[in-house]
């Protein structure tokens, strides 16, 4: 896997242009991310895209994620000035909460209509997420009905769509765009475990050893509960590579000739990953973000 990841599809460039001219008649922006990585999959496009109107940030996929690091995510961006809801979409957990989040978020606009003698329009949402942070799902449990199409591979939602959601919202779906370089090489890795870049674009078995090493780090105890093997790599060279080793045994990831399969163990790592067969991680938190400090 290179130093820097970048996946930028001549789709998305389009997608970000119509997103502009679309911004005009636009009352919100609710922006999805990865309750994993609230940072690394929040594109910074939609910052200057977004600029002016009032915002929303869902932390998607919460179940998913570390609940007292989500807790200091949802501090960190009200902080910010946006209003903030955890929630899952495939349950359906919080989403109560969204119509609530999108009314707080345009309540001086609506103050403004009523003066006006403007009574229950309808708000103007634009929905806006990396690929695979559950767009499609959320707007469909959000509705009520399959109205947006759903898949687990990264930009399956292709055009744009409105749809009513209810008597006070009406959303403006766009597809998954990412941006043209990731800042960081981190951020593009922790995009790339949560499944947002195309798998067949990576070296599976660098992104698990580096996911074990992340794990081991940060979550200790947990390898060793779901693997059960060592996690201590003290004064080995590759640590990740060992721990992949390791698993693969566990599992019985073998080649012909006995040879360990470290391939197959890491599709293994990643799927249970991604799966939360392994635990409820958060990959990154507030604190790890450069120049920030905690309130």
């Amino acid at each position: 896997m290179s130093e820097t990841i970048n996946w930028y599809p001549g789709h998305m460039a389009k997608a970000k242009r119509l997103m502009l001219e679309d911004m005009k008649i636009i009352d919100v922006v609710v922006e999805l991310v990865d309750a994993r990585i609230p940072y690394s999959s929040k594109n910074p496009d939609i910052d200057t895209i977004a600029k002016g109107k009032s915002r929303v940030i869902l932390l998607n996929k919460a179940d998913m994620a570390d609940a007292a690091v989500t807790a200091r995510w949802k501090e960190y961006y009200e902080n910010a000035g946006a209003t903030v809801a955890a929630i899952n979409a495939r349950s359906g957990n919080g989403l109560r909460a969204v119509t609530e989040a999108i009314q707080t978020a345009c309540r001086e606009k609506i103050e403004r209509d009523r003066a006006r003698g403007i009574q229950n329009r309808p708000l103007r949402a634009m929905i806006v997420g990396i690929p695979n942070v559950g767009k499609s799902t959320f707007i469909n449990s959000f509705a009520g009905k399959a109205v947006a199409k759903t898949g687990n591979k990264p930009g399956v939602t292709k055009g744009k769509q409105w749809i009513r959601l209810n008597k006070s919202v009406e959303l403006l779906d766009t597809p998954g765009i990412l941006w043209p370089k990731f800042e960081s090489p981190e951020v593009g890795l922790r995009i790339a475990w949560i499944g947002s870049i195309n798998d067949q674009i990576l070296v599976t078995t660098e992104l698990a050893e580096k996911l074990l090493v992340f794990i081991a780090g940060r979550y200790q105890g947990m390898l060793s509960e779901h693997y059960g093997i060592g996690e201590t790599t003290e004064g080995c060279e590759h640590p990740g590579t060992e721990l992949l080793r390791r698993i693969a045994e566990r599992r019985g990831c073998l080649m012909k000739g006995g040879e360990l399969d470290t391939e197959r163990a890491a599709g293994i790592v990643t799927d249970e990953f991604r799966n939360v067969k392994i635990g409820q991680i958060s990959l990154e938190t507030p604190e790890d973000i450069a120049g920030y400090t905690a309130r």
